[in-house]
């Protein structure tokens, strides 16, 4: 009989193979024009994550904010970045970007010595801006297609191509700080908080807005990574083909110049006109008769 220790690792196991079968279909199955060809399940994962957050995430950040001072609140917020910057600073150099990657480098030397860990950001001051990378956009940026449109629980909006980047930000995160497990998930659970407290005015304002909140999410979702993919200059999607069953479409205007001097050429040519009749002029008078 098996050992049941092994059983942890079967379980794992079964859950990535599934995981890889489900991507390679999913993967197969997106298209451009349709990037959300599970659309249904979808709807009702973010349902789901809709209710979580209506009931518990919300409030507890809204409350958070009440009770928490602003200058701390700020604190933890810069800790928090300062740790992801590090994972940003690292797909910048995936993606061969060396000069972004090396002023990365100075934003989180200085914020975590001079920061005092990243507790105060001095280096956006500095104008080091923060940089916004993960794994899903170096993929992207190498030329891996985004394939299905994802919503994964709890953690929200993504695609295929972009889960495979929830490991990696998963790790650089401050809860992989916590020594013990009440630590990091109690780290885990500051971090959400401290995320879903400042997108409150955001998500007040998507309510009002958006008559399919699903639809706008994921349209809003899409378009912004692949802003970032492509540094705010996307390509622009190619022209329509013309319709091969057109005789008109598609013909060039050499062509169609030329077909009309065929034409030309082989038309019969008009008969000249007549020439015109000389004037009248004064009839000249019969010599006089003797």
């Amino acid at each position: 009989m098996m050992h049941v220790a092994s059983m942890p690792f079967l379980r794992r196991a079964a859950t990535l193979g599934a995981s890889l079968l489900l991507a390679a279909t999913l993967q197969g199955c997106a298209t451009r024009q349709n990037p959300d060809p599970i659309e249904s399940w979808n709807r009702q994962v973010f349902a789901f994550n809709e209710a979580l957050d209506a009931n518990v995430l919300r409030p507890v950040a809204t409350g958070y904010n009440q009770v928490t001072p602003e200058p701390l609140r700020t604190s933890v917020r810069n800790v928090f970045n300062n740790v992801r910057d590090v994972w940003s600073t690292v797909n910048l150099f995936l993606q061969g970007r060396f000069r972004d990657g090396t002023v990365s480098v100075m934003r989180v030397a200085i914020n975590t010595t001079l920061g005092l860990g990243g507790l105060v950001d001095w280096a956006t001051p500095m104008r080091l801006d923060r940089p916004n990378e993960d794994f899903g956009q170096t993929l992207g940026v190498w030329g891996v297609a985004p394939g299905a449109y994802i919503v994964w629980p709890l953690l929200g909006p993504s695609t295929l191509r972009d889960s495979v980047s929830i490991p990696g930000d998963l790790y650089f995160s401050a809860s992989t700080f916590g020594d013990t497990d009440g630590a990091t998930f109690g780290l885990a659970g500051l971090q959400v908080i401290s995320v879903r407290a400042s997108l409150l005015g955001a998500t007040g304002l998507l309510d009002d807005v958006a008559l399919d909140k699903y639809a706008f999410t994921r349209d809003a979702y899409l378009q912004r990574r692949q802003n970032l993919i492509y540094e705010g200059n996307p390509p622009e999607d190619d022209e329509p083909l013309e319709d091969p069953e057109d005789p008109e479409a598609g013909v060039p205007a050499a062509a169609a110049a030329s077909a009309s001097a065929d034409g030309a050429a082989s038309a019969p040519a008009p008969a000249p006109a007549p020439a015109p009749a000389p004037a009248p002029g004064p009839t000249p008078s019969a010599p006089a008769q003797p």
